[in-house]
């Protein structure tokens, strides 16, 4: 059980790594943002590679947190039954979500994305833009990035659910335990 939880928090530091490092990216893109509005409504110009890499750092931002957010517990969920479920049914439903739902979906983004990103780095493709940005082939690559990414996260779930399936959860550190009913009641109050 150990090992589980020696995988879950590696796997968890990994996309919070990740994570902290893309999510700079945002800075950029409203700086980004900011100069094309100034330079379009102020000097009644655009740089076309500008609004390119404008598109780019928000494609590449989204696609590399996205396991961040699934560790975080950050997406869009139906919680009407979840969240005032107990803890074993909780890790149960995720063990369940993970297994039927989250990895076949990886797997299809993964194997379909693969030889449109072999594809794209064989020819070096670049923007379709007229004077817009090369390498189009390296954003392109966070496609099999964000699948790995989020599969690995999503079997850090499915262990995670292991672990308080059979009682372990002191295993983990707090910070990737499930939040108990008073700290939900808090964070929605709040």
């Amino acid at each position: 059980m150990r090992a589980i939880a020696l995988v879950v928090r590696a796997i968890s530091g990994l996309n919070t790594w990740v994570g902290n490092i893309f999510s700079w990216l945002s800075l950029g893109i409203v700086l980004v943002c900011f100069t094309i509005v100034v330079q379009r409504y102020a000097f009644d110009t655009s740089i076309i590679w500008m609004r390119d890499l404008y598109v780019w750092l928000n494609g590449a931002m989204f696609t590399a947190v996205a396991g961040f957010a699934l560790l975080r517990n950050d997406h869009v969920r139906v919680d009407i039954f979840y969240r005032p479920a107990g803890l074993k049914r909780k890790a149960l439903v995720d063990l369940i979500g993970v297994v039927i739902f989250l990895l076949p979906f990886c797997w299809v983004v993964l194997a379909y994305g693969w030889p449109f990103v072999a594809r794209s780095w064989r020819i070096y493709e670049a923007s379709a833009n007229i004077g817009g940005m090369p390498g189009l082939f390296i954003l392109k690559t966070f496609i099999p990035a964000f699948a790995l990414l989020v599969a690995l996260q999503g079997i850090a779930m499915a262990l995670r659910s292991v672990l308080v399936l059979a009682g372990q959860e002191e295993l983990l550190p707090e910070h990737l335990r499930y939040r108990r009913d008073e700290e939900q009641a808090q964070e929605t109050a709040v």
